[in-house]
Order: C-alpha cells, then sequence, then structure tokens
C-alpha cells in the first residue's frame, strides 16, 4: 500500500537503456519524470497549455532539490504524485514523490520552485484568481524524508562563473554544446540535461583526484558510485547551438559521503547557466551497500576540498 501525497501526474517504467554502469535508473531520467510530471500538475492548476508549443504561459524550473531514498532498476514499475506546498505571487514551491508501484516505497522525492513565466521572453508574472483557487484544493505537507538533509534550500553560497572556476581550479568536467534534441518546445535547454551531462562527466573528476588503492584495502571488486542528494539551481537557460562548460570542485567530505558542487558555464559570456550540489557515496555494486570512507582515504580527499566552496 502506497502513502501516496497529492494527485497522480505520472505512471510508466524503467528500462533498461535508461539505466547506467551502476545498474539503476540515471538521474536524468528520474528529472526527465519529474518535468513530465509537471506538466501533469500543471493541468490540476489550470493550465493545461503550458507546455504546448503555442504557449502565453509556462512553468519554469527555477532550483530544484532531489532525495533519492530507493534504486530503481529495469523493469520497476513506478508512479508519481505531487501537489503544491507554498504557492507565491508568481512562485509555487511543489513536492513530486516517485514510487516503486509494487511496494509503494518512495524511490525519490523531489521539491522544486516552479515560476509563472511568459514562454517567450521568460518574464514572471502573477497567478490568475482561477489558478489560485485550484491550487487551494491541491495543498500538501511534505513528509520529512522528502526534505533536504545535507544540502538546503538557502540562497547559493557563491558566485559561480568562469572566472572563478579558473581562480579556484575547479576540475574541467565536460564541454559541449546544445543541440536541437536537448530543448523543449520552447527552445531551451531541457532541466534533466545539466544533471545528466554532469553524470557523464563524473568519470573524469574520479580520475583528477587520483587514488591510491592501498588508502581502501578492504574494497569491494566491484565499485560504482551513486547520489543520495541533489540540489539544482537554474539561473539562464542556453538554447540550441550555446555552448557550455562543465567545471567541479569537493566542498567536504565525511565518513560515508562526498559534498561535490558542480557549475555549468557558458563559455563565451563567462556567466553561469547553473550550479548544482550533490551528496555522493561509494557503491557496493554486488552487495548494493554504501561503502563507507576509510580514515586514509578522507584525509587524501580533504587535502583536495576547495575552501571557498564550502564556506
Amino acid at each position: 500500500m502506497t502513502d501516496d501525497i497529492g494527485i497522480e501526474v505520472w505512471r510508466g517504467g524503467v528500462n533498461t537503456w535508461e539505466c547506467d554502469e551502476m545498474g539503476h535508473l540515471n538521474v536524468r531520467f528520474y528529472v526527465a519524470r519529474a518535468v513530465e510530471g509537471l506538466v501533469g500538475l500543471a493541468s490540476a492548476m489550470g493550465l493545461a497549455d503550458a507546455f504546448h508549443v503555442s504557449a502565453g504561459a509556462t512553468l519554469l524550473v527555477k532550483d530544484q532539490h532531489i532525495r533519492f531514498l530507493r534504486e530503481a532498476r529495469a523493469r520497476a514499475a513506478l508512479h508519481m504524485t505531487a501537489g503544491i506546498l507554498e504557492l507565491g505571487e508568481s512562485e509555487a514551491r511543489i513536492l513530486q514523490c516517485l514510487f516503486h508501484s509494487a511496494t509503494g516505497e518512495m524511490a525519490a522525492s523531489f521539491q522544486t520552485i516552479v515560476t509563472h513565466a511568459t514562454a517567450k521572453d521568460e518574464r514572471a508574472f502573477p497567478w490568475s484568481d482561477h489558478t489560485r483557487a485550484l491550487c487551494e484544493t491541491l495543498m500538501v505537507t511534505a513528509p520529512e524524508r522528502t526534505g533536504p538533509r545535507s544540502l538546503t534550500f538557502g540562497p547559493p553560497r557563491f558566485e559561480a562563473s568562469l572566472a572563478e572556476a579558473d581562480r579556484l581550479g575547479l576540475v574541467r568536467l565536460g564541454a559541449g554544446a546544445i543541440g536541437a534534441m536537448d530543448c523543449d518546445v520552447f527552445g531551451r535547454m531541457r532541466p534533466e540535461l545539466f544533471i545528466g551531462r554532469v553524470s557523464d562527466g563524473v568519470p573524469a573528476l574520479a580520475a583528477a583526484r587520483g587514488r591510491d588503492k592501498s588508502l581502501d584495502a578492504d574494497r569491494p571488486a566491484r565499485v560504482g558510485g551513486a547520489v543520495l542528494e541533489y540540489r539544482v539551481t537554474h539561473l539562464a537557460w542556453p538554447r540550441a547551438g550555446d555552448r557550455f562548460a562543465l567545471r567541479s570542485g569537493l566542498a567536504g567530505v565525511s565518513d560515508r559521503t562526498q559534498h561535490i558542487v558542480h557549475w555549468m558555464l557558458d563559455p563565451e559570456t563567462g556567466r553561469a547557466w547553473g550550479t548544482a550540489e550533490a551528496i555522493a557515496v561509494s557503491l557496493d555494486l554486488d552487495a548494493r551497500r554504501i561503502i563507507p570512507i576509510s580514515e586514509a582515504h578522507q584525509a587524501h580527499l580533504r587535502e583536495r576540498v576547495v575552501p571557498e566552496l564550502s564556506a
């Protein structure tokens, strides 16, 4: 029996091709499902045309916090419910919960701040009285396990830019350009692309740090990585043909986790397209358990922490 929260906005499953080398659903597809579920919630808010190519107004994802609570592997049946936590003049904080349909266990939760804005030029404007009335019927309360744990929803603690990334010596995680297939119906980069490109570049981050295998003598034979928590802030929306550069740094380490910061930057202007923070762990791919970080390995990693990212 599932403790569904709000209304159902999406139902489906996990395809094999959506799973990564860790054997579970890749982070980009969690976000893709959340974006698809947002379309369903918008309809319940009286904004059924918000994601049509001809829409005059839409919902822009501004800030998103994600908790990954239970792995989703190939062939898993999933469904998503959603509701509204807070409603401002032109913004809303929404809650989306992704469940394993067979067991009712929560796979992930999303708390997302969206802006009601003109579809063409991203200009925020107030909700209509009709939408406000509908939103009153969609209000929910967030269970404790769906909120921030190691990350916060406060203002970003740093000013991201290409110049600042160079000054701090942040690792070059990835680079490329936004393609037409990477964009939504309005020509803006789809929200899942940022987190997806970060995922693609994570091996480069591990390689840049280096690791002495003697620091973890009892390390399992097959080791991968996973993220427990993510916060992604979208500052601007690249379009097809725009370039991006990903720069990353370590902000902190504990006996089980690493706090990693990622910046998606515009190489042409040096400004930030967006920022992200992740709480990552090493995963025993056979036992499917988190691997503790030895004291020696923690000391090795702390030498690579960028203090300005952890302030």
